[in-house]
C-alpha cells in the first residue's frame, strides 16, 4: 500500500512521496506477476498519479506529447495494462483514471468522488462489497466485478 491515502480531507502533503510509493509498488507487483513496466507504462502511471483528481486519457497524452511522440492508442494500450496489473483503476463516470491505494491485491473498491473539485478517495469496506455480492447471488447474479462510484461533496468544498 502506498503511503499515500488519497483521503479527500488531506491534500496538503507533499505529494511526490505519493507518486514514488506508487512507482516503486508498481515495479513490485510487475516483477512477482512476470510482466514488464516499461518506461512508458511508468510514465503513464507516474502522471496519473500526480494529483488526486481522476485524469483523463487526452490529459496523459497531452502531457507525454510535451516529452516525446505519443499516439491516443499507445496511451489507452498503457492505461488497459495498467488497469489489468491492478495499478490504475477506472472511473467510469469521469471517464477517467486513479492510481489504486493497493497494489498488492486484487479487491473491490469504493470510490467518494466530490463533484464540484472531482478530487476523489478510494475507500474499501468489505461490508459493502458483502452486501452486494449477496444481493446479487440472491438475484441469480454472477458478479465479476466491483466498482461503487459515490458522487458527492467533499468536505473543503462545503467549506
Amino acid at each position: 500500500m502506498t503511503k499515500c491515502n488519497q483521503s479527500i480531507q488531506s491534500f496538503d502533503h507533499d505529494h511526490t512521496d505519493c507518486v514514488n510509493d506508487a512507482l516503486q509498488s508498481a515495479e513490485n507487483v510487475c516483477a512477482q506477476k512476470g510482466v514488464r513496466l516499461t518506461g512508458l507504462r511508468r510514465r503513464v502511471l507516474e502522471l496519473v498519479w500526480e494529483s488526486h483528481r481522476p485524469v483523463g486519457a487526452y490529459y496523459i497524452l497531452e502531457s507525454l506529447m510535451k516529452e516525446q511522440r505519443a499516439a491516443p492508442p499507445t496511451v489507452y494500450r498503457a492505461l488497459n495494462f495498467l488497469q489489468e496489473q491492478g495499478l490504475v483503476h477506472r472511473i467510469a463516470s469521469l471517464n477517467a483514471y486513479v492510481g489504486c491505494i493497493h497494489p498488492q491485491s486484487s479487491h473491490s473498491g469504493q470510490f467518494l468522488i466530490c463533484g464540484t473539485c472531482q478530487e476523489s478517495t478510494e475507500i474499501l469496506n468489505e461490508k459493502v462489497v458483502h452486501v452486494l455480492q449477496e444481493t446479487a447471488e440472491n438475484a441469480g447474479f454472477d458478479v465479476q466485478q466491483q466498482m461503487v462510484e459515490i458522487i458527492g461533496t467533499c468536505n473543503k468544498c462545503r467549506q
